[in-house]
C-alpha cells in the first residue's frame, strides 16, 4: 500500500474517533456541571477541559474567560481549533474524500453525510441548543462509521491502519477522560464537607464518566456493587473485555501492527507489545499506590511516541 494512502486513511479513522471522544469528554462536564457546586469548582473544571486537551494557550488567545459557553463554542464550533468537533469531521471528511477510490461507497456516504449534517444542526443551533443531543448525534456517527467499515470493508491493509487509527486514539482519548477526575474535583477541598456529602458527589461524578464511555451498564455486570473510583479505573483501564479500556485498546494495536509488519517496524512493535504487557499484569491497588494521574500522563507520553512511531514506520512524515 501506498504510505500516502495509508496515512489517509490512519487520520481518518483518528479524526473520526477525536470528535466522539471530544464529545464524551464534553459531555461529562456538561452531566457533572449540572450537580451542586460553587463557581471555583465549575470554573475549575471547564478550565480542565482545555488542560487535558493542551489547549489553554490558545484559548487564551481568543477568550478572556473560562466560562461553559466559551468553551462549548471553542471545543464544538471553532474552526481555529485543531481539535474542536468541528475540524475534527471535516478533517475525517477530507482524508475520507483523498481515498475515495480505497474506500467503500458506504463509508464514503457516511463520512460525507455526516459532513452535510454537521452544516445543518450548526445552521438550526443545535450545538448551543442542546449540546447533550449534539453529543449524541455525534457518538451516533462515529458509531456508524465503525460500523459500516467493519461490515463493507475488505480486511486488508487499508483496514488494518484505518483499526490502527482508531485504536491509537481511542487509548488517547479514554487515559484523558478518565484524568478528567484528577484535574476536576467534584467538590471544593477547601471547603469542609461530610462524610455523606463527598461519597454522594464522588459517586454522581463517576456515574457520569461510565456513562460517558457507554461502561454504566458493563460496570453493573462485572462488579454488581457500589461505584468506587478503584473499580472504574481498573475498568477502564485493565479490563480486556471492556471496548473502551487502555489494554482492550492496546491489544488491538500490536495485533494490527504485527499484521502490517515491515523491516522498519520492529522497534515500533516492541514497545507496543513492552506497554501493553505492563498493563496487562498490573494490579489496580499498585497503580493507585503510584498515582492514577502521573501512571495516566506517563500513558499518554508512551501512546503519543507510539503514535509517531506509525507515522515513521509506515506513514508520510507530514504534520496533520
Amino acid at each position: 500500500m501506498l504510505s500516502r494512502t495509508a496515512d489517509h486513511l490512519y487520520w481518518m479513522a483518528r479524526y473520526i474517533e477525536r470528535a466522539e471522544n471530544t464529545a464524551r469528554m464534553l459531555d461529562v462536564n456538561v452531566q457533572t456541571a449540572l450537580m451542586p457546586q460553587n463557581a471555583e469548582a465549575e470554573d475549575n473544571s471547564w478550565r480542565a477541559m482545555l488542560s487535558i486537551s493542551e489547549l489553554q494557550e490558545q484559548f487564551a488567545s481568543q477568550h478572556a474567560e473560562a466560562t461553559p459557553d466559551n468553551v462549548l463554542n471553542f471545543m464544538i464550533l471553532s474552526p481555529d481549533n485543531p481539535s474542536s468537533i468541528y475540524r475534527c469531521l471535516q478533517a475525517a471528511r477530507e482524508n475520507a474524500r483523498a481515498v475515495r477510490g480505497t474506500l467503500t461507497t458506504e463509508v464514503w456516504e457516511t463520512h460525507n453525510t455526516t459532513w452535510l449534517e454537521l452544516q445543518k444542526l450548526m445552521k438550526d443551533g443545535m450545538p448551543t441548543k442542546n449540546p447533550s443531543g449534539f453529543f449524541e448525534w455525534v457518538k451516533h456517527r462515529s458509531h456508524l462509521s465503525l460500523g459500516v467499515t467493519q461490515g463493507t470493508m475488505l480486511k486488508d491493509d487499508s483496514h488494518h491502519f484505518l483499526r490502527i487509527g482508531t485504536a491509537l486514539e481511542r487509548a488517547d482519548n479514554t487515559a484523558r477522560l478518565l484524568d478528567v477526575k484528577f484535574h476536576s474535583l467534584p467538590y471544593n477541598p477547601r471547603r469542609p464537607v461530610t462524610e455523606t456529602e463527598a461519597v454522594q458527589t464522588d459517586y454522581y461524578h463517576w456515574a457520569a464518566i461510565l456513562r460517558s464511555v457507554s461502561g454504566f451498564e458493563i460496570y453493573r455486570k462485572v462488579y454488581r456493587d457500589v461505584i468506587t473510583p478503584a473499580r472504574v479505573a481498573e475498568l477502564l483501564i485493565l479490563r480486556a473485555s471492556m471496548p473502551r479500556s487502555l489494554l482492550a485498546s492496546m491489544n488491538e494495536v500490536c495485533n494490527v501492527l504485527e499484521s502490517v509488519a515491515n523491516d522498519y517496524s520492529g522497534d515500533t512493535l516492541r514497545r507496543a507489545g513492552k506497554l501493553r504487557s505492563e498493563i496487562q499484569f498490573s494490579e489496580i491497588d499498585d497503580i493507585l499506590q503510584t498515582g492514577l494521574h502521573a501512571y495516566l500522563t506517563h500513558f499518554l507520553e508512551r501512546v503519543n511516541d507510539l503514535g509517531n512511531r506509525v507515522s515513521r514506520d509506515f506513514l508520510v512524515p507530514l504534520m496533520n
